[in-house]
């Protein structure tokens, strides 16, 4: 009988988190040299794939800040992250003078040691930003915030194989080469007019944009790249990628302000096949 293995955890906690549907998302990726994913959140999918070099890139500099500094010194970031993750900590007075001192640092180091406190004693794990720039998700009341120093420990030895990245979806997919394959998971198209949650932090993502992902997502396709895409399953984005294969499936959501409400939503993974 073979034993299943369970998924590795990210570190963060983290909107649109791929970790609930890794073993589909795995499935439909083909073999490749690199993985590159211009949108990489939390990092799910690369710690649970197994390629031999990853280009990992966001357009979230504290997220890359982050990921570069715990890459680099590893042990030793984990244990000033946890100085912070005390009892004293987890009040809403010391969460906001750390969130107003998060908004005023300029130390790329402290930054990232604020932001995984941030991460897991802000609200629901959000990681948003008001139109200056700073910080803005609220406290979130937990009893206990868990400090993830295994999964922390687990990503910094993953990091080896990868180079993590600041930079706009475009660029990044202007630097591909033979032997990638590329995994995208932008902001979602809303599921109606009224859903507009679609960015994480201060740049949003429009439907323009959308479209422009589909069309380089084709001519890689074309040119002997394969490119995965998740969405939601909208009309929107079965027009946009009409030329992909498309598989459907049904995910329990897991962001939400109001934790009863929370049900299962479509969503897609369009795979654009590399030509041979």
């Amino acid at each position: 009988m073979t034993t299943r293995i369970e998924p590795l955890r990210p570190f963060l906690k983290w909107a649109g988190n791929k970790y609930r549907i890794i073993e589909r998302v795995r499935t439909r990726l083909p073999a490749g040299r690199r993985l590159v994913e211009p949108f990489t959140g939390s990092g799910a999918v690369f710690l649970n794939t197994d390629y031999p070099r990853y280009l990992l890139a966001d357009g979230n500099k504290d997220l890359i800040d982050l990921y570069n500094t715990l890459k680099v010194e590893g042990e030793a970031f984990i244990a000033d992250c946890r100085k912070l993750f005390r009892p004293a900590n987890n009040t809403a007075e010391n969460y906001y003078r750390l969130r107003t001192e998060f908004n005023a640092c300029t130390d790329t180091r402290r930054r990232a040691v604020l932001f995984v406190y941030l991460n897991r004693h802000g609200y629901n794990g959000l990681c948003r930003y008001n139109a200056k720039g700073g910080f803005n998700v609220p406290f979130g009341r937990y009893r206990q915030p868990y400090f993830p120093a295994d999964e922390m420990l687990a990503f910094h030895h993953k990091a080896r194989r990868a180079v993590f990245r600041h930079a706009p979806f475009e660029k990044t997919l202007r630097n591909l080469r033979t032997g990638d394959v590329v995994y995208c998971d932008p902001p979602y198209v809303p599921l109606s007019l009224s859903s507009s949650f679609t960015a994480y932090h201060a740049d949003g993502f429009t439907l323009m944009q959308q479209q422009q992902l589909a069309d380089i997502a084709g001519k890689a396709a074309k040119d002997g790249i394969a490119v995965l895409i998740s969405n939601h399953d909208t009309p929107f984005t079965r027009s946009t990628y009409a030329a992909a294969d498309i598989e459907q499936l049904s995910v329990q959501r897991s962001i939400s302000c109001h934790g009863h409400k929370r049900c299962r939503v479509d969503e897609l993974l369009a795979l654009y096949p590399a030509a041979g």
